[in-house]
């Protein structure tokens, strides 16, 4: 199972779709709650993060990760805006494990969902 966390129809739409080609498990948490909550329940696979949005919380999402041993090992992977460099440092300092532009998230969103870890 992989937990997307975000608040964005068009990009939640494009996830829904691959995973569904793919036989690929994804659940979606809309707040920093909901997606620790989840993450407590049943450790997902990858969390994939959507690092434009605040409301969403990502850095805190990945802090609070990072600070508990249950879920310090989980995978993540955030997009941002390719102009936004800040926000791109700011997740790798974070500890996000890997940053890419929208653009190279959305080409490569059947290579992420489908790795083996995303299966089931």
């Amino acid at each position: 199972m992989i937990l997307a966390v975000l608040d964005d129809l068009m990009f939640t739409s494009k996830i829904k779709t691959a995973a569904n080609q793919l036989g690929v498990t994804v659940s979606f948490a809309r707040s920093a709650d909901a997606a620790l909550g989840e993450m407590r329940k049943t450790a997902p696979a990858l969390v994939i993060l959507d690092l434009n949005n605040a409301r969403t919380s990502p850095l805190e999402i990945v802090s609070a990760m990072k600070n508990d041993p249950a879920l310090a090992t989980i995978p993540t992977i955030g997009y941002a805006s390719h102009v936004q460099t800040d926000v791109i440092e700011a997740a790798r300092r974070a500890g996000v494990g890997d940053v890419l532009a929208r653009s190279a998230f959305t080409m490569q969103l059947g290579e992420i969902l489908s790795q083996d870890r995303a299966k089931g």
